[in-house]
């Protein structure tokens, strides 16, 4: 099969000639995800099960506000090394060496993700250990970012090395705190500040920073990626149900929540993929390249944490449900869902229905008639929440399933000419390379 040029192929004469040093390769226009960056990736299978292990195993609000920090320090690396990826080739010389080493350094953080904050008693201190690894993993971003941008000026330099040091001495210190002189509690609270403001600092310097009209090279790279590390955070759901229910006795109340929760994960998936990712994709690359990188920033690298968040909300639901939870004297087949399963669950969706909502908004207004039956899902589902208390968790379940797969079918049937156009043009555009006039969707009717 002979290689299609990309949308913006024509333009590529007028652009500077990308130049980098000795060992690396340029992403260009058909550069597809490699198989580096997808092994990078499967180490977040393993860190979703521990963030919602962490989750699960501290009940009430502290244990999901850790469990949620640590979920977006990971996210923000994760996102460091998908901006560098689509810059150079992960799959050649010093860029691939570097990518096949950090992905240990990840699954070192994953491994110990659930002592992150309290350490458990033998072994070495873990707290202190998931700080080496974010510092050995942004040193390795940092190597290979600063090796391939030799232009970078002193500004630039502050923006990408300052942040990392700021965060590294709060989780530090967050590491540090000594419990036996200010007491479990208030140690737990003042861990969850520290780490917050070192977040914050990562996310804000991102929002301030000027992004290079040249970040983004490669569209399909970009949203590939993307939807892997969804499809990634969907299969958690599974894994969910699969390790809660493993040392069960096969009941129907099993196989009902196990069937249902995978009809949800698939919903979920649908809303994304089946239009979502068009539109994400042919804006991007409608975009002029100023534009395409702040879209890609706040699209991408800023509301897919969010959609993320909302699928491990679901699996800490799902993980509380009593059909799926190992037998306990304090469960019961028909008892209901907790008020942290619940919450999750339910709550978790409904973040999910609305981060899709802002995420089309800010891509483009092409297909507006989707965003509303999100909407009205999500506070449907928070006007549930009182109801879901009083029923058996299955029946919770059946109702959260069937929210989803009607808000799917009313987004596919609402937006079917939106989307046939949209697969159309990015077929054109891809093998005939950009319209000389106004893309065939901008004014859809």
């Amino acid at each position: 099969m002979t290689a299609q040029p990309d949308r913006h192929a024509a333009d590529e004469p007028r652009r500077p000639t990308v130049r980098l040093r000795r060992g690396l390769r340029p992403v260009t226009g058909q550069t597809r995800v490699t198989t580096e960056e997808i092994f990078f990736d499967v180490v977040f299978v393993f860190a979703f099960i521990q963030i919602t292990t962490l989750v699960t195993a501290k009940a009430g609000v502290l244990g999901v506000l850790q469990g949620l920090l640590v979920l977006t320090l990971l996210w923000w690396s994760w996102s460091l090394f998908a901006w560098l990826g689509n810059r150079v080739r992960c799959n050649y010389g010093l860029s691939r060496l570097v990518l096949l080493a950090a992905t240990p350094a990840m699954f070192t953080l994953a491994v110990s993700t659930r002592e992150a904050f309290t350490d458990l008693p033998g072994g070495v201190y873990t707290p202190l250990v998931f700080v080496a690894g974010f510092v050995f993993l942004r040193l390795l971003y940092l190597a290979l970012r600063l090796y391939a941008t030799p232009s970078l000026n002193g500004r630039d330099l502050i923006a990408l090395i300052g942040p990392m040091l700021v965060a590294a001495a709060l989780l530090l210190l967050a590491a540090s705190l000594p419990r036996s002189g200010l007491g479990e509690r208030t140690v737990e609270v003042g861990q969850v500040v520290l780490w917050t403001v070192a977040v914050g600092v990562d996310y804000g310097v991102g929002l301030a920073v000027k992004l290079s009209q040249r970040a983004i090279f490669s569209v399909r790279h970009w949203t590939e990626r993307h939807g892997l590390i969804i499809i990634v955070a969907l299969g958690e759901v599974l894994v969910a149900v699969g390790i809660a229910g493993s040392n069960l006795r096969t009941t129907l109340g099993l196989l009902m929540a196990s069937v249902l929760a995978v009809v949800v994960a698939g919903a979920l998936g649908w809303i994304y993929f089946d239009l979502s990712a068009l539109v994400g994709e042919y804006a991007l690359r409608d975009a002029d390249p100023a534009r395409r990188v702040t879209l890609a920033r706040d699209a991408y690298s800023y509301l897919h944490l969010p959609l993320i968040v909302g699928v491990i909300l679901l699996a800490v639901g799902l993980k509380h449900t009593p059909s799926l939870v190992v037998a306990s004297e304090s469960y019961r087949q028909g008892d209901p869902l907790d008020q942290v399963g619940r919450y999750a669950m339910y709550g978790g969706v409904a973040l999910f229905l609305v981060a899709h909502a802002a995420f089309q908004l800010r891509l483009s207004r092409l297909v507006v008639a989707v965003v509303w039956p999100r909407l009205l899902a999500a506070v449907a589902l928070l006007a549930m929440l009182p109801l879901i208390a009083r029923i058996a968790a299955v029946r919770a379940l059946v109702g959260l399933t069937v929210v989803c797969v009607v808000t799917a079918a009313v987004e596919f049937a609402v937006s079917r000419r939106q989307r046939r156009g949209l697969r159309r043009a990015l077929a054109e555009e891809i093998e005939h390379g950009p319209p000389d006039g106004p893309g065939p969707l901008r004014a859809p009717h």
